[in-house]
Protein backbone atom coordinates (compact mmCIF):
# COMPACT_ATOMS: atom_id res chain seq x y z
CA UNK A 1 0.00 0.00 0.00
CA UNK A 2 1.24 3.54 -1.19
CA UNK A 3 0.33 6.79 0.75
CA UNK A 4 1.26 9.71 -0.47
CA UNK A 5 1.02 13.01 1.63
CA UNK A 6 0.71 15.72 -0.62
CA UNK A 7 3.62 18.34 -1.08
CA UNK A 8 1.92 21.80 -2.56
CA UNK A 9 4.17 24.41 0.02
CA UNK A 10 1.37 24.30 2.68
CA UNK A 11 1.77 21.26 6.02
CA UNK A 12 3.59 19.95 8.37
CA UNK A 13 4.84 17.72 5.96
CA UNK A 14 7.64 16.77 8.18
CA UNK A 15 5.67 16.00 10.60
CA UNK A 16 3.06 14.54 9.29
CA UNK A 17 5.28 11.92 7.87
CA UNK A 18 6.99 10.87 11.23
CA UNK A 19 3.47 10.64 12.47
CA UNK A 20 2.34 8.23 9.32
CA UNK A 21 5.61 6.28 9.98
CA UNK A 22 5.06 5.46 13.48
CA UNK A 23 1.16 4.95 12.54
CA UNK A 24 2.55 2.41 9.88
CA UNK A 25 3.72 0.20 12.65
CA UNK A 26 0.82 -1.44 13.66
CA UNK A 27 1.06 -3.62 10.57
CA UNK A 28 2.88 -6.53 9.25
CA UNK A 29 3.80 -4.83 6.04
CA UNK A 30 4.56 -1.58 6.77
CA UNK A 31 2.71 0.76 3.74
CA UNK A 32 4.80 2.90 1.87
CA UNK A 33 5.08 6.56 2.55
CA UNK A 34 5.74 9.22 -0.08
CA UNK A 35 5.95 12.81 -0.20
CA UNK A 36 5.73 14.25 -3.55
CA UNK A 37 3.82 16.91 -5.72
CA UNK A 38 4.46 14.23 -8.60
CA UNK A 39 1.02 14.07 -10.46
CA UNK A 40 1.73 10.65 -11.40
CA UNK A 41 3.00 9.14 -8.02
CA UNK A 42 -0.29 11.06 -6.94
CA UNK A 43 -2.83 9.92 -9.12
CA UNK A 44 -1.31 6.46 -8.44
CA UNK A 45 -1.24 6.17 -4.87
CA UNK A 46 -3.72 4.44 -2.70
CA UNK A 47 -4.68 6.40 -0.35
CA UNK A 48 -4.12 10.29 -0.41
CA UNK A 49 -3.70 12.75 2.71
CA UNK A 50 -3.15 16.80 2.19
CA UNK A 51 -2.18 18.63 4.72
CA UNK A 52 -2.35 22.58 5.19
CA UNK A 53 -1.27 25.34 7.92
CA UNK A 54 -1.39 28.62 6.95
CA UNK A 55 -4.45 30.41 5.28
CA UNK A 56 -7.09 29.13 3.41
CA UNK A 57 -6.99 31.32 0.23
CA UNK A 58 -2.69 30.74 0.30
CA UNK A 59 -3.42 26.93 0.16
CA UNK A 60 -5.44 27.28 -2.40
CA UNK A 61 -2.92 29.21 -4.44
CA UNK A 62 -0.60 26.66 -3.19
CA UNK A 63 -2.57 23.88 -4.78
CA UNK A 64 -3.16 25.78 -8.45
CA UNK A 65 0.60 26.56 -8.90
CA UNK A 66 1.50 22.90 -9.39
CA UNK A 67 -0.52 22.84 -12.96
CA UNK A 68 -2.94 20.05 -13.00
CA UNK A 69 -2.96 19.40 -9.00
CA UNK A 70 -6.82 19.72 -8.37
CA UNK A 71 -7.66 18.04 -11.01
CA UNK A 72 -5.37 14.93 -10.13
CA UNK A 73 -6.95 15.24 -6.68
CA UNK A 74 -10.53 15.21 -7.92
CA UNK A 75 -10.15 12.73 -9.93
CA UNK A 76 -8.51 10.31 -7.44
CA UNK A 77 -10.89 11.04 -4.66
CA UNK A 78 -14.09 11.37 -6.64
CA UNK A 79 -13.54 9.67 -9.73
CA UNK A 80 -11.26 6.74 -8.78
CA UNK A 81 -13.13 6.51 -4.76
CA UNK A 82 -9.13 6.94 -3.19
CA UNK A 83 -9.52 7.06 0.76
CA UNK A 84 -8.46 10.86 1.21
CA UNK A 85 -7.43 12.29 4.84
CA UNK A 86 -7.84 16.10 5.09
CA UNK A 87 -5.44 17.99 7.70
CA UNK A 88 -6.60 21.25 9.21
CA UNK A 89 -6.97 23.61 5.82
CA UNK A 90 -6.74 19.90 4.11
CA UNK A 91 -10.46 19.42 5.53
CA UNK A 92 -11.45 23.01 5.21
CA UNK A 93 -10.17 23.20 1.57
CA UNK A 94 -13.03 20.33 0.97
CA UNK A 95 -15.89 23.15 1.55
CA UNK A 96 -17.32 24.89 -0.95
CA UNK A 97 -15.43 27.83 -0.23
CA UNK A 98 -13.48 29.85 2.56
CA UNK A 99 -14.08 33.59 3.52
CA UNK A 100 -10.64 33.82 5.06
CA UNK A 101 -8.97 36.95 3.62
CA UNK A 102 -10.97 36.78 0.22
CA UNK A 103 -13.90 34.54 -0.62
CA UNK A 104 -11.74 31.67 -2.06
CA UNK A 105 -13.67 28.54 -3.80
CA UNK A 106 -12.92 24.97 -2.68
CA UNK A 107 -13.16 21.65 -3.53
CA UNK A 108 -16.81 21.68 -3.17
CA UNK A 109 -16.95 18.05 -1.68
CA UNK A 110 -18.38 18.97 1.52
CA UNK A 111 -21.22 21.45 1.14
CA UNK A 112 -20.72 24.91 3.63
CA UNK A 113 -18.61 27.84 4.00
CA UNK A 114 -15.36 28.32 6.05
CA UNK A 115 -15.60 31.37 8.26
CA UNK A 116 -13.99 32.91 11.42
CA UNK A 117 -14.53 31.77 14.82
CA UNK A 118 -16.57 34.21 16.25
CA UNK A 119 -14.67 35.67 19.86
CA UNK A 120 -15.63 36.28 22.65
CA UNK A 121 -15.64 40.01 24.54
CA UNK A 122 -15.60 37.98 27.77
CA UNK A 123 -12.26 36.22 26.95
CA UNK A 124 -9.31 37.86 29.45
CA UNK A 125 -5.86 36.15 30.77
CA UNK A 126 -7.39 34.34 33.40
CA UNK A 127 -11.06 33.97 31.88
CA UNK A 128 -13.30 31.39 30.06
CA UNK A 129 -14.43 33.20 26.96
CA UNK A 130 -13.18 31.64 23.54
CA UNK A 131 -9.79 33.32 22.57
CA UNK A 132 -8.44 33.19 18.80
CA UNK A 133 -6.44 31.56 17.86
CA UNK A 134 -8.84 28.18 19.20
CA UNK A 135 -5.62 26.62 19.91
CA UNK A 136 -5.07 23.89 22.90
CA UNK A 137 -6.02 20.40 23.45
CA UNK A 138 -9.99 19.69 23.33
CA UNK A 139 -12.34 17.01 23.59
CA UNK A 140 -14.24 15.71 21.09
CA UNK A 141 -17.75 15.73 20.78
CA UNK A 142 -18.93 12.11 18.31
CA UNK A 143 -22.14 11.76 16.57
CA UNK A 144 -21.37 8.74 14.53
CA UNK A 145 -18.95 6.00 14.69
CA UNK A 146 -16.16 6.21 11.90
CA UNK A 147 -13.47 3.76 11.00
CA UNK A 148 -10.80 5.92 11.74
CA UNK A 149 -12.42 6.32 15.34
CA UNK A 150 -12.59 2.63 15.95
CA UNK A 151 -10.63 1.83 19.56
CA UNK A 152 -10.46 5.59 20.39
CA UNK A 153 -12.52 6.25 23.39
CA UNK A 154 -15.38 8.29 23.66
CA UNK A 155 -14.73 11.95 23.98
CA UNK A 156 -11.10 11.92 22.97
CA UNK A 157 -9.02 14.98 23.47
CA UNK A 158 -7.08 16.36 19.95
CA UNK A 159 -4.65 19.00 19.56
CA UNK A 160 -6.40 22.21 17.51
CA UNK A 161 -4.62 25.46 16.13
CA UNK A 162 -6.59 27.42 13.96
CA UNK A 163 -8.74 30.72 13.74
CA UNK A 164 -11.62 29.47 10.90
CA UNK A 165 -13.81 26.72 10.61
CA UNK A 166 -16.07 24.56 8.78
CA UNK A 167 -19.99 25.44 8.54
CA UNK A 168 -21.25 22.60 7.57
CA UNK A 169 -24.52 22.31 5.63
CA UNK A 170 -25.55 19.02 6.04
CA UNK A 171 -25.37 17.46 9.23
CA UNK A 172 -25.03 13.79 8.07
CA UNK A 173 -21.53 14.59 6.61
CA UNK A 174 -20.29 15.09 10.69
CA UNK A 175 -18.55 12.63 12.53
CA UNK A 176 -17.19 14.87 15.29
CA UNK A 177 -17.40 18.71 17.14
CA UNK A 178 -16.09 20.40 19.88
CA UNK A 179 -17.34 23.12 22.10
CA UNK A 180 -15.57 26.59 21.75
CA UNK A 181 -18.07 29.14 22.11
CA UNK A 182 -19.83 27.75 19.65
CA UNK A 183 -19.62 24.63 17.83
CA UNK A 184 -16.73 23.51 15.52
CA UNK A 185 -16.98 20.79 13.22
CA UNK A 186 -14.05 18.56 13.71
CA UNK A 187 -14.59 15.65 11.65
CA UNK A 188 -16.22 15.65 8.23
CA UNK A 189 -16.80 12.63 6.15
CA UNK A 190 -18.33 11.11 3.11
CA UNK A 191 -18.22 8.37 1.11
CA UNK A 192 -14.11 8.23 0.37
CA UNK A 193 -13.10 11.46 1.92
CA UNK A 194 -12.67 12.42 5.31
CA UNK A 195 -10.96 15.66 7.00
CA UNK A 196 -9.97 16.89 10.46
CA UNK A 197 -9.82 20.24 11.94
CA UNK A 198 -7.41 18.91 14.83
CA UNK A 199 -3.83 17.70 14.13
CA UNK A 200 -3.61 13.93 14.30
CA UNK A 201 0.68 14.48 13.84
CA UNK A 202 0.80 16.71 17.04
CA UNK A 203 -2.00 14.68 19.14
CA UNK A 204 0.16 12.09 20.26
CA UNK A 205 -1.30 8.50 20.68
CA UNK A 206 -4.87 9.01 20.05
CA UNK A 207 -3.93 11.03 16.93
CA UNK A 208 -1.14 8.32 15.87
CA UNK A 209 -3.83 5.56 16.35
CA UNK A 210 -6.42 7.77 14.28
CA UNK A 211 -3.78 7.56 11.22
CA UNK A 212 -3.19 4.20 11.54
CA UNK A 213 -7.21 3.87 11.32
CA UNK A 214 -7.24 5.37 7.93
CA UNK A 215 -4.80 3.69 6.67
CA UNK A 216 -6.84 0.35 7.17
CA UNK A 217 -9.98 2.29 6.38
CA UNK A 218 -11.71 0.20 3.32
CA UNK A 219 -14.64 2.53 2.33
Amino acid sequence: MQIVIVDYGSGNLHSAFQAFKKASLDFKVSPEIIVSNNLKIISNADRLVLPGVGSFSDCKRGLEAVPGLIDVLHDSVINKARPFLGICIGMQLMATNGFENEITTGFDWIAGSVERIKPNNNASPGGSGTRIPHMGWNCLNIFRSHPILESIDHNPFFYFVHSYHLKCKKRYQIIASVDYGEEIVSIVGHETFVGTQFHPEKSQKLGIKLLSNFMKWNP
